[in-house]
Parts: C-alpha cells; sequence; structure tokens
C-alpha cells in the first residue's frame, strides 16, 4: 500500500498481512506484536500523534501572530508614507558650530519648526519646487506660546552651501533639508522640524475646518478672485468670486487665493503678512474642533502633506492644539533692517542691512535674549552679503 503523509517526523505505513503457510488465519499468541513501519520503525502512537498535533497548532498560531505584527507594520509604514514622512539626522542639516553653548541652552526650551507653503499644484513638495512661503513657528515648551516669523522668499543669503541667491531657492535645490540648513546657517537657529504643504493641502485643511473667517478689502478683491481662478484651472476645481469686502468667512480656495497677492501696496512684505493671517487664522479655528474630528482632517489632508513629524508626534501635537496661541508675529528681515532692489543675476531681492544685526534681532523676538552676538558664521556671511550688493545698493539707505 502507498505511503500515507502525516508530516515530515510521522510517515506511517499499513503493512501488509501476511498469509500462513498453510493458507490459514495466524493463530493469534495473545499478545499484539508492536506495528512496525515498512523500514522497521514502529507505529508512531496516537499519543505521540496528539503530541504533535498540538505542536503543529501552536506553530501555526505563532505564524499568525507574526504575520499580524507584520500587517500591523506594513499600515504603519503605509500610514506613514501617505503622510509623506521625511526623516532628518542631525548630520544632514547645518547647525553653526559657534553658537554659544548659552544661546544653544536657550533655544532647548523651545521647539523651532520651519513652515514651507510651495508654489506647487501637481502634489511636487519634496524639492525641484520654490517656496513661495518660509515661515518659523517658536514654540515655548513652558507656555505654549507661539511667536511666528515670516523669511521673506526673495532675501538674499546664503542657501546653506556657500552659494548666495534668493533664499527660496534653497527648497527647489535641494529639498527642506536644504532649506532647514539654509534657516540654521543665516538665523543662527537649531532648527529640525518641517511641515512643507501645497496649494491643495492649504485648501482642503481650511475646507474641512469649516471656512476661516478674513478681512477683506477692496483692493484685494479683484487679484484674489484672479489667482483663485487660476488655482481652480490647475487643480481642475470650483470656485466662488468674493463678491464683498469686510470680514467675512472665506472657504478654502479663496484663502488660498488671499495668500498669493502681492500687488497691492506693501508688496512681498504684506503678502507674507496675510500668509500669517491665515495660519493663525487656521489655528484659532481648529481650537473650536474636537481631538477627533482634528484627526479626522489630518487623515484627509496627510497624502497632501510633507513632514518631519512622525504619526505619534501628529497625534500629540492635535490632541494639545487648544493649548497653542500665538502671541506675536513679524518678518525677516525686519523693516527698519532692509533694503530692496535687483543686485544682478539673482535679479529683485531684499537685502539685509546687515544681517549680523538682524539675527541679533530675530533671537531677542522669539527667544526674549537681549544682546544677542551672532556666531562667527553669520557675522562672514553678513560681510559678504554686505560686499556683495553694496554697489547696488540704493542712495540714502544706511
Amino acid at each position: 500500500m502507498a505511503p500515507r503523509y502525516q508530516d515530515e517526523d510521522d510517515w506511517e505505513y499499513e503493512a501488509p498481512r501476511k498469509k500462513s503457510s498453510s493458507g490459514g488465519k495466524k493463530k493469534s499468541s495473545g499478545k499484539k506484536a508492536p506495528a512496525k513501519s515498512a523500514s522497521g520503525k514502529k507505529k508512531v502512537s496516537a499519543k505521540v500523534k496528539a503530541k504533535k498535533k498540538r505542536k503543529r497548532i501552536l506553530l501555526f498560531m505563532g505564524e499568525i501572530v507574526v504575520l499580524a505584527v507584520m500587517l500591523l507594520v506594513l499600515w504603519v509604514l503605509t500610514r506613514t508614507e501617505k503622510v509623506g514622512h521625511l526623516e532628518i539626522q542631525d548630520e544632514e542639516i547645518v547647525v553653526n558650530e559657534s553658537v554659544s553653548e548659552e544661546q544653544l541652552e536657550v533655544m532647548k526650551g523651545y521647539r523651532n519648526v520651519a513652515l514651507f507653503g510651495v508654489d506647487s499644484t501637481t502634489g511636487a513638495l519634496t524639492k525641484n519646487t520654490r517656496s513661495d512661503s518660509i515661515m518659523i513657528a517658536s514654540i515655548n515648551l513652558d507656555t505654549k506660546e507661539i511667536r511666528l516669523v515670516s523669511v521673506y522668499r526673495d532675501t538674499f543669503m546664503n542657501l546653506g552651501n556657500d552659494k548666495y541667491n534668493k533664499c527660496n531657492g534653497a527648497y527647489a535645490a535641494g529639498g527642506p533639508k536644504q532649506a532647514i540648513s539654509m534657516l540654521n546657517a543665516n538665523l543662527d537657529m537649531n532648527i529640525k522640524d518641517f511641515v512643507t504643504i501645497g496649494f491643495a493641502g492649504l485648501i482642503d485643511t481650511i475646507d474641512a475646518l469649516g471656512g476661516i473667517p478674513l478681512d477683506i478689502t477692496n483692493e484685494e478683491i479683484h487679484y484674489l478672485n484672479d489667482y483663485q481662478y487660476c488655482i481652480a484651472e490647475d487643480l481642475k476645481r470650483q470656485y466662488t468670486p468674493v463678491s464683498n469686502a469686510g470680514m467675512q468667512v472665506v472657504d478654502g480656495m479663496q484663502a488660498t487665493g488671499y495668500c498669493r497677492i502681492r500687488y497691492t501696496k506693501g508688496d512681498d512684505f504684506k503678502r507674507a503678512e496675510r500668509q500669517r493671517n491665515v495660519l493663525k487664522a487656521i489655528m484659532d479655528k481648529s481650537k473650536e474642533a474636537s481631538v477627533t474630528q482634528l484627526v479626522e482632517i489630518a487623515n484627509d489632508v496627510f497624502d497632501e502633506v510633507y513632514t518631519s513629524f512622525g504619526l505619534t508626534e501628529i497625534t500629540e501635537l492635535l490632541g494639545e492644539a487648544s493649548q497653542y496661541r500665538v502671541v506675536a508675529d513679524d518678518g525677516f528681515p525686519t523693516a527698519d533692517q532692509r533694503w530692496t532692489g535687483n543686485i544682478g543675476s539673482p535679479g529683485d531681492c531684499i537685502v539685509p542691512n546687515n544681517l549680523a544685526d538682524n539675527v541679533s534681532w530675530l533671537h531677542e523676538f522669539l527667544f526674549d535674549e537681549s544682546g544677542y552676538v551672532p556666531s562667527n558664521e553669520v557675522q562672514g556671511y553678513s560681510e559678504y552679503i554686505t560686499s556683495a550688493t553694496s554697489k547696488y545698493k540704493p542712495k540714502g539707505v544706511n
């Protein structure tokens, strides 16, 4: 008879019965002989088979557990990928080595986050797109107070690689790592975290919150609607024109059009202020939502965001949303320490009168640290900027 397979360790044969020489049945001796396999081995007992069966069940259960863990890990990884998560190692970004120990200790009490709004309707968030908006959110870890600073995108600075140009070129060249390095190098900062969002992400976030209140002026309506039209065409979406001035609740498309206005009085400085107004309005509106609603909104827009934050950190931050408040905001370089003009191949730029003086102001604004002395690196960048742009500086500008 053919072998009957049960397990690698449990091969059994049913041995054919032998006929007696007389042709009759063999007389029983009263004792049962142990069954043997074709190889001569004893037949496996029911007790042994039961034990092996339990072993197989346990192994199977173990495999199921391992599979479940693997699926869980895969789910987390795919969710993280959806977020557009980028883990940044310390050695991958620039932090000026000569920043004083005292200042490093001061900055430990704050979480400094770079916020990038990229000029993209196609979802290109990683690089090869200029950062239309650059902000630093400095969060006091004790008080939860936030100070916002817009770094004007056309500011002439070191791009973090000893090349000088408009600072928004850093993101296009090397994505968030280089853009963060640019901020740290020029401003004596210790930024390690970032959030990048494109048009679609901003629109969907605001719509999910039910819109935000903004005070629209008559001068802004025409430009706002023109930008809406362009964005709607690119994203293949509908839009609703703004028809009246005054305080009103605007939707995501309208708010994004508002963020892009740069042709009214104040030019790019006013545009950066509008961008801060939108961010503050989003933060205020988020306080009205429950943590569950915020998590749902985050899940909906995560594939339109690129960030260094992991899912656990994001969930924790959403859970604390009601505790945070923006107490001050401004722009860099500061109003009384900058000039604008065409400086040759980079074109029209915003130039700090003295980068080092602007950095001293910035540290006092963010960290209440008066009399800050910039690092040797910043002093060197400052001297280069002054030297490279002096011949373009308008007469009468100090």
